[in-house]
């Protein structure tokens, strides 16, 4: 029980400092500027789910993989997420088409960008706490 809450904890705290960066390239126009169309405003609205559904992938470092390598886990289990923003979350939820391709031609290299800053910091929370 006690490495489950961690996963969560460490996977929320990976989701703030992915949701910060997300916010921050919108916010200082480097998405915009490379004609991407993710721009959030940082508002407690757009950062709980974000929080949230970053535990819940946080939970996955539960499996048995690459104990000793957990940076490297980390890549690879963002690519988790990566692939549900990407294949179901803007075709399917915000109809963004695939691979939210209608944001701009860059978006899918942005979400592998931003969720592996997921995985790593929710990686090295996970090594800090144990």
């Amino acid at each position: 029980m006690k490495k489950l809450l961690i996963f969560f904890a460490a996977g929320c705290l990976g989701a703030v400092a992915n949701s910060l960066v997300v916010w921050l390239f919108g916010d200082f126009g480097i998405t915009p500027s490379l004609g991407v169309s993710i721009t959030p405003t940082l508002s407690a609205e757009w950062l709980y789910p974000r929080v949230v559904w970053g535990g819940i992938w946080g939970l996955f470092f539960i499996l048995p993989f690459l104990p000793s390598k957990l940076l490297l886990k980390g890549s690879i289990l963002s690519l988790l997420p990566t692939a549900f923003q990407l294949f179901v979350v803007f075709p399917v939820m915000a109809g963004k088409g695939m691979a939210g391709l209608e944001l701009g031609v860059l978006t899918p290299i942005f979400v592998v960008f931003f969720n592996w800053i997921w995985g790593v910091v929710t990686a090295l929370t996970i090594k800090w706490a144990e």
